[in-house]
């Protein structure tokens, strides 16, 4: 588990855009800011490339936080979001890419959800996540059943 990098006392959410360090409420960002050292991007060989895809690195604990979290998917199972072929497929297509990388930048989340929603495209590749997620859970279930 990690520790705010500025008071050292609570969980960090939130990360440092200019440094990546990670902090846990304004007050440490406050005081975080007066000394940050932001840190130096490499020059992209493609500047087109990095439109299409974001190189930082993310971990679980960046994109999830239990207190903020009803519903959560097991990491096991999101993982086969990354191996399914028919995912990757949909993924592909221009438009659905530019939906997703909409939702990513847009300040209000769930608005762009709503949004997104509209869209068949979107609901197919959602529908195809849960279908992949729920189809491993059901598998599981049957599989643990099958022990007892």
């Amino acid at each position: 588990m990690q520790i705010c990098s500025v008071c050292s006392e609570h969980t960090p959410k939130y990360k440092c855009p200019a440094c990546k360090i990670r902090y846990c409420s304004l007050g440490c960002y406050k005081t975080h800011k007066d000394t940050c050292l932001p840190v130096e991007q490499p020059a992209s060989i493609d500047p087109e490339a990095t439109d299409y895809f974001n190189t930082e690195t993310w971990s679980v604990e960046d994109l999830l936080h239990e207190e903020d979290i009803v519903d959560k998917v097991p990491l096991q199972r999101l993982k086969l979001l990354g191996q399914s072929k028919e995912l990757r497929d949909v993924l592909c297509n221009p438009h659905l890419r530019e939906l997703l990388r909409s939702i990513d930048c847009a300040d209000s989340k769930a608005d762009a959800m709503k949004a997104a929603m509209q869209e068949p495209l979107f609901v197919e590749f959602s529908d195809r996540c849960l279908k992949i997620v729920e189809n491993e859970a059901k598998s599981l279930t049957c599989n643990e059943a099958h022990v007892f």
